[in-house]
């Protein structure tokens, strides 16, 4: 079946995509998914949450049906060239699963941060492996130039009509399954935008009363900016953490479709989505990916601020492509992403009994860490986390602390404090004169980083380094160098020669409370 070449971003309506994911062939590779009750999260929000289950796909992610519905609708010659696509994650492998199912020769380029899982779903299903690059754009510039060598058809992760109309079948079974939609909301995780383009436009084609919500994380929200400005912008840098919906400049076809059609946009913080993860797991036991738990968390932050409408909430679980090694990370950060846990940094005196005296201020309250160094000062710095029972019990404590004389500071919202300062507690380092820290970023894969290192070596010493793997495609470090005033403008320009984005963390309150 030939793709005529009738549609553009501007004449592209719900109408169409409605009409293409009517006539696609997703359902010779993707499953109807349950739309299951999520009780436990139910009682939470104070009304009906339901669970749109895409994880349960063959590849555990929505991303096969906009993928074969794509493939299916090559012509002949098309599919006799082959197909080649960029990614580096769920998008390859619904590639890859569909081409093999219909006999078509799959070119899959990936970034060499990708996961060895995730480049190994793609292999075992027939398809080449191309590592390229540390980031997706490196990827995709390297399958552009390679279809062009090799005559292959790009198949684009979701800037494109069929691909989203795949993904508008999700749509088209939510309302089979919701029987009665009548002021029901749904939250879509956004990334390039190709799902929430293709539901929101069944829902607007056929039940136009049905809230259509976007949710991406604060540090990715290229199509909530976009919709703003009234056209699409280009992110300088996205989150980390959110990986599967990390992009920098949404879709043409999936902008102009979201930006008529979709009701509101939510941004949500890593925190959240930790927490997100985990309310899904208590609720079903499936462990998801950060973007399948992406919607969760708006439906949350949405319901915690009285929005959501009189009817069913609903949240689509992308996916459960999940790096174990990443689980550390999301059980550090749940609780307090769920408003259950606290951090602070707290001054006591440097005396017998000030440990014990402060635990009593803090009364029946479990303590979740406690962190301390001696230092021979009149006064020391405890970084300490307490369980809550609410997310007003954060205020009381602070209340409570600094009522009994103790200085204190919240670090709840601290990302420095709570990736590197809690595991640096006492670091102290006098002789560190003219000390200037920063937070980086770089690719995480073998030899990364031996690589980072040599790139940092220059006349400055370090005089701190903290560094952590999360289980994703990127490393983060704190590192201290001296830099004496005089040096500053030539320090500023090697950091701008190691090419690694960096962030003078210097005044952070957490680092100044700790570290100096």
């Amino acid at each position: 079946m030939s793709q005529p070449q009738a549609f553009t971003p501007d004449t592209l309506t719900e109408h169409d995509v409605l009409r293409l994911a009517l006539t696609g062939q997703v359902y010779a590779a993707a499953v109807q998914t349950p739309l299951c009750p999520a009780p436990r999260l139910s009682a939470r929000v104070g009304g009906a949450v339901l669970l749109k289950r895409e994880d349960q796909q063959p590849i555990f992610s929505f991303k096969l049906r906009g993928a074969y519905n794509k493939l299916s609708a090559l012509s002949g010659a098309e599919r006799a060239r082959g197909v080649i696509c960029a990614s580096a994650g769920n998008h390859a492998q619904g590639v890859a699963y569909a081409a093999q199912a219909l006999g078509v020769r799959a070119v899959i380029v990936m970034p060499v941060t990708t996961p060895d899982l995730k480049v190994e779903a793609c292999r075992v299903r027939g398809a080449e492996v191309l590592l390229w690059g540390d980031t997706y754009s490196d990827a995709e510039a390297r399958a552009e130039e390679v279809a062009r060598e090799r005559g292959l058809t790009p198949v684009h992760p979701y800037d494109d009509p069929w691909v989203i109309a795949g993904q508008a079948t999700v749509g088209l079974e939510l309302l089979r399954q919701l029987g009665d939609p009548a002021g029901a909301t749904v939250y879509v995780p956004v990334g390039g935008g190709g799902l929430i383009a293709g539901v929101a436009a069944v829902l607007r084609a056929l039940r136009p009363d049905v809230r259509v919500v976007g949710v991406e994380p604060e540090d990715s929200d290229a199509m909530a900016r976009s919709v703003r400005a009234g056209e699409r912008v280009t992110l300088e840098r996205v989150g980390l953490f959110v990986d599967g919906v990390a992009v920098r400049r949404v879709g043409a076809y999936t902008f102009a479709l979201a930006r008529r059609l979709v009701d509101d946009w939510v941004q949500v913080s890593t925190d959240e989505v930790c927490a997100a993860i985990k309310d899904v797991y208590d609720d079903t036991r499936a462990v998801l990916e950060p973007a399948g738990a992406l919607a969760v968390a708006g439906l949350k932050r949405h319901a915690g601020t009285g929005l959501g409408g009189s009817g069913a909430r609903v949240a689509l679980t992308g996916g459960a492509n999940m790096n174990f090694s990443r689980l550390r990370h999301v059980a550090e950060r749940a609780e307090v992403g769920e408003q259950r846990e606290a951090v602070f940094a707290v001054t006591i005196p440097e005396r017998p009994g000030a440990f014990r005296a402060l635990i009593g201020a803090l009364g029946p309250r479990a303590v979740t860490e406690f962190n301390y160094r001696y230092a021979p000062r009149e006064h020391a710095r405890v970084f300490v986390g307490v369980q809550l029972a609410s997310p007003g019990e954060r205020g009381e404590v602070l209340g409570t602390l600094r009522a009994q004389g103790y200085p204190v500071t919240d670090l709840t919202g601290d990302e420095l404090a709570k990736v590197h300062i809690r595991h640096l507690v006492g670091g102290r380092a006098p002789e560190a004169a003219h000390e200037r820290a920063y937070a980086f970023t770089f690719p995480e894969r073998p030899g990364a980083l031996l690589e980072f290192l040599t790139r940092l070596r220059g006349r400055w010493n370090i005089s701190l380094f903290h560094y952590r793997n999360h289980g994703s495609a990127h490393g983060r470090v704190l590192a201290g160098f001296q830099v004496p005033p005089d040096e500053e403008t030539a320090f500023a320009a090697f950091l701008a020669a190691t090419g690694y984005p960096a962030e003078d963390m210097s005044a952070n309150p957490a680092y100044r409370l700790f570290l100096t």
